[in-house]
C-alpha cells in the first residue's frame, strides 16, 4: 500500500493530485504540524529533515515532491505523465519542473517563512517586498512560455501541470499577480476531477 504523509495545505497536495490521476490506491495520513507531530520520532525516522511530504511504497521511502512524482510516474504512469525520454518535449518538461521550483515556487516560500514559519525573531518585513519583486520577474517569463491552450507540453498534462498549478495557486493566495494566460492556464488546469478527489480525501478529519 502507498501511503502519503503531509498535509493538503503543503507541497503533499500535488503528490495526492498525482495519485489521484493515476488511479492507484493509496492512503493519507495527515501530519499535525501544529502539534509538532512532524518532529515525532516515528516521522524523524521516515525524513530527518521533518518536512513533507513523504511517501511509503512498501518498504521504499522517498522525500521530495518532485522526485515522488516522478518515481509515481515512471512505476504507475503507464507512459503517461511524462514525456518520451530524449524528446523536446521532455527537455521543456524538465525545464518548466526546475523553473516551478527554484524561481516560482521560492520567493513565495520566502514570503510563508518571513510571515510564518520562521521562529519571530528571524523574520525580516523587508524579504516580504523582495520576495513580491523576485515572483513578478519569474512569472513574468512563465507568462511568456506557458501556452494559449492545453497543457505545457501540448495536449496531454504532465507532472509539470500539477507543479505549476499548485504554485500559482498559493501565488494567489499571498496576493501576487499573475497573467492572463497563466490565470486562464491555472483555470481550465484545477478544474480536473483528480483534484477535487485529492482535496476530498486530504481533507482534515
Amino acid at each position: 500500500m502507498i501511503t502519503l504523509y503531509g498535509t493538503q495545505k503543503s507541497r503533499a497536495l500535488r503528490v495526492s493530485w498525482l495519485l489521484e490521476e493515476l488511479g492507484i490506491e493509496w492512503q493519507f495520513h495527515f501530519i499535525d504540524f501544529a502539534k509538532g507531530e512532524n518532529r515525532s520520532e516515528s516521522f524523524l525516522a521516515l525524513n530527518p529533515s521533518g518536512k513533507m511530504p513523504v511517501l511509503t511504497d512498501g518498504d521504499f521511502v522517498l522525500t521530495e515532491s518532485a522526485a515522488i512524482m516522478r518515481y509515481l510516474a515512471e512505476k504507475y504512469g503507464q507512459g503517461h505523465w511524462l514525456p518520451a525520454p530524449g524528446a523536446q518535449a521532455s527537455g521543456i518538461h524538465e525545464r518548466w519542473v526546475s523553473f516551478v521550483i527554484s524561481e516560482l515556487e521560492q520567493p513565495l516560500w520566502n514570503m510563508g517563512k518571513h510571515r510564518f514559519a520562521l521562529p519571530k525573531e528571524w523574520r525580516l518585513e523587508a524579504m516580504q517586498n523582495v520576495a513580491k519583486w523576485e515572483f513578478a520577474q519569474a512569472a513574468a517569463i512563465a507568462e511568456q512560455w506557458i501556452p494559449e491552450s492545453g497543457f505545457v507540453c501540448g495536449s496531454e498534462p504532465m507532472i509539470a501541470d500539477i507543479l505549476l498549478t499548485q504554485t500559482l495557486g498559493w501565488a494567489l493566495g499571498f496576493e501576487q499577480s499573475i497573467g492572463p494566460k497563466l490565470s486562464a492556464y491555472r483555470d481550465r488546469v484545477k478544474d480536473r476531477p483528480a483534484l477535487a478527489a485529492a482535496l476530498a480525501k486530504t481533507a482534515p478529519k
